[in-house]
């Protein structure tokens, strides 16, 4: 998930008014590359459950520490980039994000789930920096004018990495039958753990190569002339504009939009990190680990779509509609998925991708409109809520434990009726607050 936080033109400084084509095409395989790795976290989650004989809420805390890191890790990448700076900044995230996958090699070999989690952490903790320097160096890199378009196509690289990350996945990871758990309970203590280490094993070459890429794009970054971005302020996540007396907590369409930023990135993560698994259930499809996997790319390969079709769709439609029909649309599609069996279940939880992808950036447009000077810590607070991602999956992990994997999605389904009320009521606040300040 690519977040697009862009300058106010008094802050945009960059020198060439002409794009720079060869710094734009180094940052989108930036934007590619987390879109990628987070979505490889759907593969990874029924992978580490089956080695572990993990419960649901268990395996959850994949999710729970990956995106916990935009939480922790926002502020102190904010100060790392007024003190480094942009560019530089950017290569020690590539670093920390490689540093991230070679640990996949230790936790793999000794077959520890801890270690497993560990890696996760500094590898979401590289891309939290990543993406705080890395959108509003893209949205500088040539006119103010073009700023979202550039913005938009570094982000459709970010969809074509989440579409294309559990082909891999399931091509280089789910690579061997795992035992049941019967099987499993009958081994010795030392031949469980060399049956651990086995089926770990099949992550150690995907994430060495992920990791000596990354190293690569660092080193690209590092010795080749970039374009010098001098603004400072306004654009980053943390950094707070202290010429006013207003406060965020007075704004209540952000707040609101806060928690539909919360609940969305919640929602679309739980539905991606149960859908391996769900579609393994007899009543589903019953499909093996390696195809369910194939299956999940169409998930995110409906929001890459979605987001063409909506980005002309918005210039037709007011966003607060198209915001509050996608969501109530998505309710209803996870609702059917609950309520029916097989294919039909199936395919009505897969098409909710499509519906997720306007989500983000209709929320993320009516929680902002009309702060002003505000804009910056605003956007602080909208990227914070993404722990969503963390806390969600983690309940709805739970629930799936008590009542199953199909019944658990009643979570989701409450979150997009939430995100409906605000899109409907919430937007259009936000359009009357914003009309009387014009």
């Amino acid at each position: 998930m690519a977040i697009g936080i862009s300058a106010p033109p008094s802050t945009q400084r960059f020198s060439n008014q002409r794009t720079d084509i060869r710094a734009m095409s180094i940052a989108t395989m930036l934007f590619f590359m987390w879109g990628f790795l987070t979505c490889l976290n759907d593969i990874l989650i029924p992978h580490l459950k089956a080695i572990f004989e993990l419960n649901y809420a268990q395996a959850m805390l994949v999710q729970f520490c990956f995106f916990s890191s935009y939480f922790i890790f926002a502020l102190p990448s904010g100060k790392l980039v007024e003190w480094l700076g942009y560019k530089q900044s950017m290569v020690v995230g590539l670093l920390v994000m490689a540093t991230g996958a070679f640990l996949f090699l230790p936790a793999s070999k000794v077959a520890s789930f801890p270690l497993f989690l560990s890696a996760l952490i500094i590898l979401a903790a590289g891309i939290t920096c990543l993406q705080v320097a890395a959108n509003p160096y893209v949205a500088n890199l040539g006119p103010p004018e073009s700023a979202a378009s550039r913005l938009n196509l570094a982000q459709a690289f970010n969809s074509f990495g989440t579409f294309i990350a559990p082909f891999f996945g399931s091509v280089l990871i789910l690579t061997s039958t795992s035992v049941t758990s019967a099987t499993m309970n009958s081994y010795s203590a030392t031949a469980l753990q060399q049956y651990r280490m086995e089926q770990a094993s099949s992550v150690r070459m995907p994430y060495l190569g992920i990791g000596l890429t990354l190293v690569l794009l660092a080193i690209s970054f590092a010795v080749l002339k970039m374009p010098t971005m001098d603004f400072t302020r306004d654009i980053r996540p943390g950094e707070l504009d202290q010429t006013t007396h207003d406060s965020i907590w007075r704004h209540p369409v952000l707040l609101a939009g806060a928690l539909a930023i919360f609940v969305y990135v919640g929602a679309e993560v739980s539905i991606g990190s149960f859908l391996v698994n769900y579609f393994g259930l007899p009543d589903i499809a019953a499909f093996p680990e390696r195809t369910a996997a194939r299956y999940v790319s169409l998930y995110w390969g409906g929001a890459m779509v979605g987001r063409f079709i909506g980005s002309w769709l918005l210039t037709k439609v007011r966003t607060s509609i198209v915001l509050g029909t996608a969501a109530l649309v998505a309710c209803g599609l996870v609702t059917i998925s609950i309520v029916t069996h097989g294919h039909t279940a199936m395919w009505a939880i897969l098409a909710v991708g499509l519906f997720n992808s306007v989500m983000f950036p209709s929320i993320f447009t009516v929680g902002l409109s009309g702060l002003g000077p505000l804009t910056s810590k605003g956007s602080s607070l909208m990227v914070a809520a993404i722990v969503g991602g963390a806390l969600i999956p983690l309940a709805e992990g739970h629930l799936a434990d008590a009542v199953g994997v199909q019944h658990a999605f009643v979570i989701p389904a409450v979150c997009y009726i939430y995100i409906a009320l605000f899109g409907y009521l919430g937007g259009r606040r936000a359009e009357r607050e914003v009309g009387v300040a014009i």
